[in-house]
């Protein structure tokens, strides 16, 4: 019966893709490949009850994952790989020098780097002189609680990548991509830094789940 379900749920994956798949098929789908010769709708819904989501499945800590009866550390790191795996498709898909020549594009860029992460992080995305994306830095993860740190760490990532100019970019997740007073300070900040140096800020992009707010747009940088 099992692998019946097994077959069926895999047959209709390759004949009708995922769009029409229930958020528990999905995760069963996946734990198809971790956990064999057993039962898992069950299992499949009860990661649905406690994390609230399929998106919350997948982007909760995999040690507390492998927690939950049934389930285990293989299991709980292929689920947890999925958000990881998913941003860098999605950013191989830029290739390997986009060109962000327009907030549009750049909006778009900063939330393909942010997608599926459920903790801050800060890039300094370094550019030539055509806008041409050199290298997205990844320089913090975590809150935003030490601006000081910011300017010394960014000039050193500039410099060290030969960038024209940047843009900034971090995320807010799970809240509102609306700047707050101590990201329009550490943008302050990180300019002032980087104009002695002729490199200049663009923008500071902060993207919050599916939508971001440009600094450069709302006159704050």
């Amino acid at each position: 019966m099992h692998e019946g379900h097994r077959s069926r749920l895999k047959n209709r994956f390759l004949e009708e893709g995922l769009d029409s798949f229930e958020d528990h098929q999905i995760l069963e789908l996946l734990l198809f490949y971790a956990i064999p010769r057993k039962d898992i709708n069950e299992l499949a819904h009860s990661l649905i009850n406690k994390y609230g989501s399929l998106s919350g499945v997948l982007e909760a800590d995999p040690k507390d994952l492998a927690k939950t009866p049934g389930l285990g550390e293989n299991s709980a790191i292929l689920l947890a790989l999925i958000p990881s795996l998913a941003r860098n498709y999605l950013k191989d898909r830029w290739g390997t020098r986009p060109v962000l020549s327009s907030t549009a594009n750049a909006g778009e860029y900063v939330l393909t780097l942010c997608a599926g992460r459920s903790y801050e992080v800060f890039y300094v995305i370094c550019l030539d002189a055509q806008h041409n994306v050199i290298y997205p830095a990844l320089v913090h993860e975590g809150t935003i609680d030490q601006a000081p740190v910011y300017p010394r760490v960014i000039v050193e990532t500039a410099l060290r990548h030969k960038a024209h100019s940047v843009i900034l970019a971090h995320n807010h997740p799970g809240g509102s991509p609306a700047p707050s007073p101590q990201d329009i300070e550490v943008t302050k900040r990180i300019r002032i830094a980087l104009e002695q140096i002729s490199i200049s800020v663009l923008d500071h992009i902060i993207a919050a789940g599916e939508q971001y707010v440009s600094c450069a747009e709302k006159g704050l940088l």
